[in-house]
């Protein structure tokens, strides 16, 4: 398939894919790939990561990520319930498991498969530092950030081919179009995909704390947390070039979205 028709093909997709409203925000995201699909990739990827790696069961450790977990996801069903949406997650399978790894390190996939590395527990310290990172990982999951990740890339591929075609009917040189292609890889990256990135990280630290609140648990943990992450160090360099906000950032935006969430968990008795 040439890259003409590989554009054609990849447009039309799009354009049938579209946009979907996001239940938790209100906002229109992008979902040019159906959940449904999603969540079945995201299964059988959680499925034969498990299968790989040494999970940690009956512990005091493991039982009490199961314990946030459910406490957390019961908070989001408050939530997408009073939207007027009670059924928002009957496709999701949620699952928390805890993976023996020395990596500071905990993950989601789409439809609620979420892992933590037992590496991230000297961090988290008790029950409420689980939640902050149990509640920003829940977050990702409904927020459908998988979905709109997955439609970022496949429109900058569009972008990708749009601009060989465009160059390849030009008069540039070989080289200039070698350089062009490069830069627009470069600054679509920079200019688009970073800060998409970004702002997912804000999104998903911001309703993290709503459910904490709404589930009860103590939202300046969140604060105190990431003080711990930013003196292990990294987080460092620019934020521009980065896929996440800075740890100093991060605190700061917690420390003043904490009123936010105390208000929005008060509308529950929370």
């Amino acid at each position: 398939m040439n890259i003409k028709i590989q554009y054609i093909f990849l447009t039309v997709m799009l354009l049938l894919g579209g946009c979907a409203k996001d239940v938790m925000t209100g906002k229109s995201t992008m979902a040019f790939i159906p959940n449904n699909q999603l969540f079945s990739m995201a299964d059988e990827q959680y499925s034969q990561t498990l299968a790989d790696k040494k999970v940690v069961t009956n512990t005091p450790e493991a039982e009490m990520l199961l314990r946030v977990g459910w406490k957390l996801v019961r908070a989001a069903e408050k939530w997408v319930t009073a939207q007027g949406s009670p059924n928002h997650f009957k496709d999701y399978k949620w699952s928390f498991a805890l993976i023996e790894d020395k990596s500071i390190n905990a993950w989601a996939m789409p439809g609620g498969r979420i892992a933590f590395y037992t590496g991230i527990l000297p961090v988290t310290q008790n029950e409420s530092g689980i939640a902050v990172v149990m509640g920003h990982e829940i977050a990702h999951a409904i927020l459908n950030h998988g979905q709109q990740r997955m439609s970022a890339g496949l429109l900058q591929q569009a972008g990708m081919m749009g601009t060989s075609i465009a160059l390849g009917s030009s008069r540039m040189s070989p080289e200039m179009q070698s350089l062009s292609m490069t830069a627009f890889g470069v600054g679509s990256n920079v200019f688009g995909t970073l800060p998409f990135s970004r702002r997912h990280e804000d999104e998903a630290d911001l309703l993290g704390l709503k459910l904490m609140a709404i589930a009860g648990y103590d939202l300046h943990e969140a604060v105190r947390f990431w003080e711990r992450m930013n003196d292990l160090g990294g987080g460092g360099g620019p934020a521009w070039l980065s896929t996440h906000p800075s740890h100093k950032d991060r605190i700061k935006n917690l420390q003043n979205s904490i009123p936010k969430a105390k208000e929005a968990a008060a509308r529950f008795g929370a």
